[in-house]
């Protein structure tokens, strides 16, 4: 890898829609560069950037995987994405590598929903963009009227730098537009010349001199131009538009050449890190302090974990101690990797500009920023949107037990938009990810890689229960079976506790008749109050009632579901020399607590969810008319770029759970949404007897 200076790197990502030829792409650069003695083919599994049995199977890109080859002297790593929306994590950790993005689109289908996101993603990164029309050679395609829809979309600075020549099956070649006067068209679908001076215009507006020259009627010289574009390109003045046919091979040549000609070099993307709480510039240069950032993470069932790392500054050698600023630990690299595809190739050392591979060591995450010696770089963080559909997950046999939770946990560090966690309440281990195809594949690489089978499910809502009124009474524990008994009988006063409470100043006397002490937790909004007088209860006992009591504030009166918002209050008592210990007071606070809790007007709460549903403008009718109907309540829009509408609202969690299929067919694919929560309320009186009811059911087929 040592071979190529800096400026000799071109780093690309390809990103776009499913379905549009961004991994035939990829192949068919490699053949015409040389690597392979035919293009690999995504049909018949043969693609060199498909590196997954699932990506085989499915014949589509799964994860991000990279190749790379050499045109005109340049060394051009290409990192491929996925184009489903539901692994749009491998597309955010990829675009954090390169500094110019290939947004591929089908030329019959048009921008889809994911064209726009990521678009948009690659100009949030301040990646060059250049726009790939693929799949020209398709039928009933009216090139010109697609160029106006991108221009509308993205921008007037979207304009072709080519036009094909033929269309559908005709389809032979591609002519440039930067050309004057009128010219032969060749048998292009339109004439080259249309775009000519929107293309000046782009250039020159990126250089002061070239413009003031241009406007002046002065005529640049062809390398003046050339030179132009790629200053237009970096400046975002220019987006241009290649065309091409992946699966024949038409315009990929051409393209080849314009990326090893104007995409971006590592340096002429400025990238900053946080240095001792100031911003700083990471330079670009071989010579500098190493400062390097860990952007995917793959478990390779030969290979092991493989961390790839794009280096940003500096040089990475092997045998060499970096700092992972995550940990502030140091950490050897024994071996550095150079990947093409599922293949990998030793190295000795990686550039400022380079991507290599670090196999085996498992402290890296993706995200951590690596440097050398006492440097305090960090680099920003990756942001992955929260997953939000959740499946119940458990073994399907005993065999799977043992293995099932570190087979999760491999498919967590590969992949940032999963998550697995255990519900405490519930009790369930869940998992979540983007879409239900997402967790699909999830199982199907449990199954294939780890060997491990599970059955899922709907996991439970995490309802809580409350009280809305005071009560009080008491509760006699006897037991007596020979020898020793249990005696212990307690007296609580229940009382319904709000929010947002300063504990210091709301427990006092004057509030709580006889308050010697008590014990407050905030997350659960829980009060304990010891207002025992006269030693009716003995001091020692008075700990195991409070115990008894949250034993049963997780156990549930109502339907089974974690107790908040109360305060209890222990008042009387009365205990036996010889019969009463920790364990009677510990049943009898459980036993009195469930018996007031249930005259202290006792309600269910449910989790309500924050949403931000982002949809196209002429489908807002139809979302927020679907979130009405799912007990949401609308707090506002936003209009976006593009034609897309951000909707804020709230509503109920239980009713979410099938929301990504239905937003899905609303809108075409072409809607999304994230979700955080907000608060509980009081689940309506009607919903709150079925619930119930279906918790009764369920205690008593136990």
């Amino acid at each position: 890898m040592s071979k190529f200076k800096s400026e000799q790197i071109r780093n690309i990502v390809l990103v776009g829609h499913g379905a549009v030829g961004k991994t035939t792409l990829a192949d068919q650069m490699l053949y015409k560069a040389g690597v392979g003695t035919r293009p690999g083919s995504v049909d018949d599994g043969t693609s060199l950037l498909d590196t997954d049995d699932e990506a085989k199977q499915h014949h589509f890109s799964i994860s991000a995987a990279m190749v790379h080859f050499e045109h005109h002297g340049m060394r051009i790593n290409v990192i491929d994405t996925p184009g489903y929306p539901d692994f749009v994590g491998q597309v955010i950790s990829a675009v954090c590598a390169a500094e110019t993005a290939l947004i591929t689109i089908n030329a019959s289908a048009g921008i889809e929903a994911n064209t726009r996101r990521t678009f948009e993603l690659a100009g949030k990164a301040h990646l060059a963009r250049v726009i790939v029309l693929n799949k020209l050679d398709q039928e009933n395609i009216d090139f010109a009227s697609v160029v106006e829809t991108i221009q509308e979309s993205f921008g007037a600075n979207c304009i072709p730098l080519n036009v094909p020549c033929g269309a559908g099956a005709k389809f032979k070649g591609v002519k440039t537009t930067l050309v004057t006067g009128n010219p032969e068209q060749n048998g292009c679908v339109v004439n080259p010349a249309l775009y000519g001076s929107a293309m000046m215009d782009a250039i020159v507006e990126a250089d002061d001199e070239l413009m003031e020259r241009y406007l002046e009627g002065e005529k640049l010289e062809s390398h003046e131009v050339l030179g132009g574009i790629n200053k237009a390109i970096a400046r975002g003045t220019l987006i241009p538009i290649f065309c091409t046919s992946a699966k024949s091979g038409i315009g990929v040549a051409e393209l080849m050449d314009a990326l090893a000609d104007f995409a971006l070099t590592p340096g002429e993307l400025v990238r900053h890190a946080t240095a001792d709480g100031q911003d700083v510039e990471v330079l670009s240069t071989s010579d500098a302090p190493l400062v390097a950032q860990v952007f995917k993470t793959r478990i390779d069932p030969f290979v092991s974990k493989m961390s790839f790392i794009r280096v940003l500054s500096g040089t990475m050698t092997k045998d060499s101690i970096v700092k992972d600023m995550r940990t502030g630990k140091g950490i050897k690299i024994h071996q550095l990797l150079d990947v093409q595809g599922g293949q990998v190739e030793a190295v000795d050392e990686a550039h400022a500009g380079d991507v290599v591979v670090v196999a085996k060591i498992d402290e890296f995450q993706v995200g951590d920023t690596l440097v050398n010696g006492d440097r305090s770089f960090v680099l920003p963080t990756i942001e992955f949107p929260t997953p939000m559909i959740g499946l119940a997950v458990e073994p399907k046999s005993r065999n799977d037990q043992q293995k099932i939770s570190g087979a999760l946990h491999k498919i967590e560090e590969e992949d940032p938009t999963f998550r697995i966690t255990r519900d405490p309440q519930t009790h369930e281990m869940v998992m979540r990810g983007m879409s239900d195809l997402h967790l699909q594949i999830v199982q199907e690489r449990l199954h294939k890689r780890d060997k491990v089978d599970v059955v899922v499910h709907a996991p439970k809502v995490p309802y809580r229960e409350t009280c809305a009124g005071k009560a009080e009474g008491s509760y006699r524990h006897k037991k007596q079976s020979g020898g020793s008994g249990q005696f212990a009988e307690v007296h609580l006063r229940v009382y319904s506790l709000p929010r947002d409470l300063d504990p210091e100043t709301y427990f006092t006397r004057q509030q709580f008749e006889s308050l010697r002490d008590f014990h407050y937790d905030k997350e659960l909004n829980f009060a304990f109050l010891d207002c025992v007088s006269g030693g009716s209860v003995p001091n020692q006992f008075i700990p195991a009632v409070e115990k008894g009591i949250r034993d049963r504030m997780e156990k549930g009166v109502l339907a089974g579901y974690q107790i908040q918002d109360v305060a209890v209050a222990l008042f009387f008592g009365k205990d036996h020399p010889v019969d009463s210990n920790e364990a009677a007071f510990r049943m009898a606070g459980s036993c009195c607590f469930r018996d007031v809790f249930q005259q202290a007007k006792p309600c269910l709460l449910e989790p309500v969810m924050h949403l931000e549903v982002t949809v196209p403008g002429d489908h807002v009718g139809s979302v927020t008319s679907d979130l009405n109907t799912r007990r949401g309540r609308m707090e506002g829009m936003d209009p976006l770029p593009g034609n897309m509408t951000v909707v804020q609202a709230r509503a109920p969690l239980s009713e979410l759970t099938t929301y990504a299929r239905s937003l899905s067919s609303m809108t075409g694919g072409q809607g999304s949404f994230r979700t955080d929560f907000s608060h509980y309320e009081q689940v309506p009186p009607h919903e709150q007897q079925k619930i119930v009811a279906a918790a009764q059911m369920k205690h008593d087929e136990d």
